[in-house]
């Protein structure tokens, strides 16, 4: 899980354009939102759309995204519980 985990912080960077970050600068448990890195609700789009197009999860409604998008390691581990299904 720990490559899953350092490949999402490079895809989080990427997609959210966030240039002046590098994947160290993001902890693991880091809070994503708010307090963490500041991302709001136009982020958890985009990470929504990252979730779909790299690792073909949908995520069932949006109150199972505020659990999925609160760390990288909490990403990474609805990745590895989702892999190859389907939710929606």
């Amino acid at each position: 899980m720990e490559k899953l985990m350092a490949d999402l912080k490079k895809q989080i960077i990427a997609q959210l354009n966030l240039k002046d970050l590098k994947p160290e600068d993001i902890g693991d448990d880091q809070p994503l939102f708010v307090e963490g890195l500041g991302l709001d609700s136009i982020d958890a789009l985009e990470l929504i759309v990252l979730l779909q197009q790299e690792y073909k999860i949908k995520l069932a409604n949006a109150e199972e995204g505020q659990s999925v998008f609160r760390s990288v390691r909490t990403m990474a581990q609805y990745i590895t519980d989702h892999q190859g299904k389907s939710t929606a």
